[in-house]
């Protein structure tokens, strides 16, 4: 049975140093959630604080109704598995999956039948008499997989697993992680600085800057709609821009984009004064009239051209056209202009606060 995680107000020190600041959070029963962000977030921290490995300064941890703060490791009932598969090298591939039954005392039949289901699971059962060392790194991922599972933890927890893949191979086990907990049910929190498998395996995202959670929601809530410069940035390719809000009327505000380009942009709340403007690069498109500026490069991606343009002003703008959408190729060193799609753009204020709907 998997259980619902609630953390509140999570603080964690190294003497001065506070590497998480008031983190609070709830995963669902059953969910996939991630802890994004770069090395020194403090994802991987609080993903320790969760299992029993590091001490807690401040706040509450749950499963379910049991606050577990001072419930020993080996006690909160949880799967991990690690960046490095910490897998042991002097066993078969069986008998690493059936060592955390055996700790449990489940019976011998029982522990036969549930290791040779982890197995075929994770397809990798023709290998179950090998050792480690006969295995590639990514069979041996999946014996890491299958300890985890086999186990049937309340909540499963995995620490930037397929960092040591190649790319081909990581692609392939991350569809394999996911679908393998969707048919399970369990609650799983993944740590990864990976953007990219963020967004292909998650349920829903919390990213993390410096200790604190930025935001948090679905994937496509944090591609389509940052809540702040940070995310905007960190999460696939923004082209900031700095503007001024002219006008605020009805919900809609009048932007201004370097005297160059007005726009009216849907916000939450009444604003005027400086702002800060980020648009992916599909919602840019070339236009008759707009921000005058010159195709500097192209890049033929099948699906798309990515354009490198340098705007008048010396600012750089990436943009994709979809070769579905149009028969055009821009050439080095054409003169352009440059809309937004003023819909999907993200406009936040001084302070980093999102204004836009």
């Amino acid at each position: 049975m998997s259980n619902e995680v609630i953390i509140q107000h999570a603080v964690k020190r190294y003497g001065d140093f506070t590497a998480l600041h008031d983190v609070s959070l709830t995963i669902e029963q059953g969910e996939f959630f991630t802890l994004l962000g770069p090395s020194g977030c403090g994802k991987t921290t609080l993903l320790r604080m969760i299992a029993g490995f590091n001490s807690i300064e401040g706040g509450d941890f749950y499963f379910g109704e049991n606050r577990i703060n001072d419930v020993p490791a080996h006690k909160r009932d949880i799967g991990m598995v690690f960046q490095n598969y910490a897998i042991f090298p002097h066993l078969t591939v069986e008998e690493n999956v059936a060592y955390g039954l055996k700790a449990r005392k489940v019976g011998k039949e029982e522990i036969e039948r549930r290791v040779k289901e982890a197995l075929e699971l994770v397809q990798i059962l023709p290998l179950a008499k090998r050792k480690p060392s006969e295995l590639s790194g990514g069979q041996q991922q999946r014996v890491a997989l299958a300890r985890a599972f086999v186990i049937e933890p309340s909540v499963l927890l995995m620490d930037e697993p397929l960092s040591n893949l190649d790319a081909k191979l990581r692609v392939q086990m991350r569809s394999i992680i996911k679908k393998l907990q969707r048919r399970l049910g369990i609650t799983t929190i993944y740590v990864t600085h990976d953007q990219e498998e963020a967004l292909a395996i998650s349920d829903r995202i919390a990213v993390m800057n410096q200790g604190r959670v930025m935001q948090i929601g679905t994937p496509r809530e944090i591609y389509a709609r940052p809540e702040n410069p940070f995310v905007a940035g960190f999460i696939g390719v923004s082209n900031f821009l700095n503007c001024e809000v002219t006008g605020c009327e009805g919900g809609v505000a009048r932007v201004c984009i370097k005297g160059e380009l007005d726009i009216d942009v849907p916000v939450r709340r009444h604003c005027t004064g400086e702002a800060q403007l980020s648009a992916r690069p599909e919602q840019l498109f070339f236009a008759a009239q707009g921000m005058p500026g010159t195709v500097l490069f192209s890049t033929f991606l099948g699906d798309f051209i990515e354009y490198e343009v340098k705007l008048d002003d010396g600012q750089m703008l990436i943009i994709n056209e979809y070769t579905k959408d149009t028969a055009t190729v821009h050439e080095v060193g054409e003169r352009v202009h440059i809309r937004f799609d003023a819909v999907r753009i993200s406009l936040y204020d001084e302070a980093g606060e999102v204004l836009s709907r």
